[in-house]
């Protein structure tokens, strides 16, 4: 097995929480990161699978960043590749749901959070991450689309915005990018988690869980590959 070093946003909850046991379990390394600050405390300092499974990661690290403060992000990325080292894949999970509305009652700022969130934290995280992969000659940036990627539906327009956003934003940076490097968004899927939720309320439940998700996800992504760049992937 070739072991990866993957960085992954947004490993707090749901399918990044998922993504971040099942990629260590698996035997990879893990530069995880997350924005809750009282959500990473309390990850630290109480027994959960995601606290057991860094501590039993000597190669891993967990942060606590606000990928819609680029200063942070800029400070994060410095010191995982100082200390850390380069990614070999680099997993643009963080994100954010509007609540459901009709687009003209969405509040700006809520629509500015989305956006911060899901489209401009992402383009933060690759644009300093993705010159020392450039360096290294080899890498994979995958980025977290959802079939709101690639569709839409009543009351989530924000959201689909920003998810239409990362497919133009990752097909077009693997126009750019040199051989040996990919770039691709990925339809995860639809899972049982608390955005899920906050769309469909009990019926989520229907869905796969997110560590039944990761059985097929850990895989999936480990083995992308500079071939990839460019596809509309789903898991």
């Amino acid at each position: 097995m070739t072991v990866r070093r993957v960085l992954l946003t947004g490993v707090s909850q749901g399918l990044g929480e998922a993504l971040a046991i099942g990629l260590i379990h698996a035997g990879h390394s893990v530069a995880g990161c997350a924005r809750n600050v009282p959500d990473l405390t309390e990850i630290s300092a109480s027994p959960s699978a995601l606290a057991d499974a860094f501590k039993a990661s000597d190669s891993s690290r967990l942060d606590s960043v606000d990928l819609t403060d680029d200063t942070a992000v800029e400070a994060w990325i410095n010191d995982v590749l100082t200390h850390w080292g380069t990614p070999d894949l680099v997993i643009n999970n963080a994100g954010i749901i509007n609540r459901n509305s009709a687009l003209w009652n969405v509040p700006l700022s809520e629509f500015e959070q989305v956006m911060a969130v899901n489209l401009t934290g992402v383009f933060s995280v690759i644009r300093h991450v993705l010159p020392a992969m450039i360096e290294a000659g080899e890498g994979v940036i995958a980025n977290l689309s959802s079939g709101w990627g690639r569709s839409v539906a009543a009351e989530v327009a924000p959201y689909c915005a920003s998810k239409w956003g990362i497919e133009g934003l990752t097909l077009a940076l693997a126009e750019d990018l040199p051989p040996g490097l990919a770039a691709v968004p990925v339809n995860p899927g639809v899972i049982n988690t608390a955005m899920l939720q906050s769309c469909f309320g009990p019926t989520a439940s229907n869905a796969p869980t997110p560590s039944q998700w990761a059985k097929q996800a850990v895989p999936f992504f480990v083995g992308l590959n500079a071939s990839d760049n460019g596809l509309s992937l789903s898991v």
